[in-house]
């Protein structure tokens, strides 16, 4: 359930890791300099290079928000919570907010799934062009059914554009080491940490941004994020998603 961070991501009984994996650590990275780097200087704001002219500095930094070299964005061939089969390659024409998942998380990915609602409603007519898919990283729940019951409690249902995928675990993991995505699974009642990444693929199939989930904590443990950040993040995905969309 919480999201392992790149720069702290460990071995345990299901670790598969990608070639992205060296991409999210510098975007990280240069996330955790950025930070640094403005604190030390007061409020000035430090912009990353390759951002989209439209999304201020301060979103970007909010999002982690870094540009990633412009090529194909790996292939899938799952089946969504409609118990429909998804291809990447199906979606082509349409812009792909892509984040991995557990449909039993109760840490980061109901935050990134308001993200998502939010950032639909944001877009207004240019949702039309925008998929928002979720890559399921439970080796241990893999039905439809579940998806749908995790897209329903989370308003996602609402998406007619929203698909959360799911598969055999070898045809999980293998997307997972596709894109990078460090999965720690120890026992299907542990609690499973993932790489949380938000992966943003252009209407040619090809990969250009990727983005950081973060999350605050309550004195009890419980995982939130404020509402005004909450909401920026919902406009950023739909600023960076309408940039690629044209």
């Amino acid at each position: 359930m919480p999201a392992l961070r790149p720069t702290s991501l460990r071995r345990a009984d299901v670790v598969l890791v990608g070639p992205l994996s060296l991409a999210v650590l510098l975007a990280a990275t240069f996330a955790v300099w950025a930070v640094r780097h403005r604190d030390e200087a007061g409020d000035a704001a430090i912009r990353p290079s390759g951002i989209p002219a439209d999304v201020s500095t301060t979103t970007a930094d909010l999002m982690g928000l870094a540009p990633v070299p412009d090529r194909p964005a790996p292939g899938f061939a799952l089946t969504d919570q409609r118990d429909r089969a998804v291809t990447l390659g199906a979606l082509r024409g349409s812009v792909v907010v892509l984040e991995f998942m557990d449909p039993h998380c109760t840490d980061i990915c109901p935050i990134v799934s308001q993200e998502f609602v939010d950032a639909y409603h944001d877009l207004g007519a240019g949702a039309a062009h925008v998929d928002f898919v979720a890559v399921n990283v439970n080796p241990y729940v893999r039905t439809p059914a579940a998806m749908a019951v995790y897209s329903e409690a989370h308003g996602l249902d609402a998406v007619p554009s929203w698909h959360f995928v799911t598969g055999p675990v070898a045809a999980l993991a293998a997307v997972w080491r596709a894109y990078g995505i460090e999965v720690d699974a120890p026992g299907p009642t542990a609690d499973v940490e993932h790489t949380s990444t938000v992966f943003f693929i252009d209407q040619a199939g090809h990969e250009r941004y990727l983005a950081m989930p973060t999350e605050d904590h309550r004195a009890d443990g419980t995982a939130y994020l404020p509402a005004g950040p909450l909401a920026a993040w919902g406009r950023g995905i739909a600023t960076v998603a309408t940039g690629l969309a044209g």
